[in-house]
């Protein structure tokens, strides 16, 4: 098998919701292909985590705590990293909330919460983003969810945020092109050692249900999106934008999922 080695050295990469997770394996993969890279997220002490443990292996990295749906905290990071280390060369946008919920279970405010972090909260990454990146030749890359596309039980919140993004995405593609800037999403698949799994799949059992329902009967690694997001960030995806990317072993492909069980769980705990 071919091993590609990706050269970011000097590039900066901002990625948003970074401090764990897909986000900062993503920042970790870019690290170490010699990239500057700056973390946002809520937690400052997540933040300062993640920035010591990539500044540990002799990378170059910076972080602040930012809330995607504060545009000022936003406008100000941007700045601030910009000011570190120069227009921003790739911009990842991850930051997510999730639950299972059916729609009655769900009150307005709940619904509203995850509209207001995942999409209202890319869509002010990527605005207040767009003054700082390098044009031409910046590289967005939103990170979805198959719930975009798959209409889902338990995820009538998530199904509505999601499908935004990806039409946010290919709507910036048109307008943001002729200035040189490319944007695609990725749709993780059930992706292991992630917070969003066990949240979906919290038992054994849900766990090895979906595992064998994705068609190549096994689960995916942060590794499997840090790769697609440094492929459509190198010059292997300069004529790619607009698109959504399924990284998922196939699960798209069979349909919607049932989180019936996972929900019931869930209901369990909270009483």
């Amino acid at each position: 098998m071919t091993t590609l080695n990706f050269d970011f050295s000097g590039k900066h990469v901002f990625v948003a919701g970074g401090s764990s997770g897909i986000n900062f394996g993503i920042a970790q993969a870019f690290s170490k292909a010699g990239a500057r890279v700056s973390l946002i997220s809520r937690s400052a002490d997540k933040v300062a985590a993640a920035v010591a443990q990539l500044t540990s292996t002799g990378a170059q990295a910076w972080g602040t705590s930012a809330d995607v749906r504060q545009p000022a905290a936003l406008e100000s990071a941007f700045a601030q990293a910009a000011e570190k280390f120069g227009p921003i060369d790739v911009l990842i946008s991850g930051a997510a909330g999730n639950f299972l919920a059916s729609v009655l279970d769900m009150s307005p405010n709940a619904f509203k919460t995850v509209i207001d972090i995942d999409l209202l909260g890319s869509f002010h990454v990527v605005r207040l983003a767009h003054a700082y990146l390098q044009k031409p030749g910046a590289c967005v890359i939103q990170i979805s969810a198959g719930q975009a596309f798959i209409p889902t039980p338990y995820q009538a919140h998530v199904c509505a945020a999601k499908a935004g993004i990806d039409m946010l995405t290919q709507v910036l593609a048109l307008e943001w092109g002729a200035q040189g800037i490319r944007i695609n999403s990725i749709v993780p698949g059930p992706i292991a050692d992630t917070e969003g799994l066990k949240r979906l799949a919290p038992t054994d059992d849900t766990l090895s249900a979906m595992t064998q329902r994705v068609p190549l009967k096994r689960l995916g690694a942060i590794k499997d999106i840090a790769n697609m997001s440094m492929v459509l960030a190198s010059d292997l995806g300069a004529f790619i934008t607009g698109t959504i990317i399924p990284v998922d072993g196939g699960l798209a492909l069979t349909g919607p999922r049932d989180f019936s069980a996972a929900a019931a769980a869930s209901r369990q705990e909270k009483t």
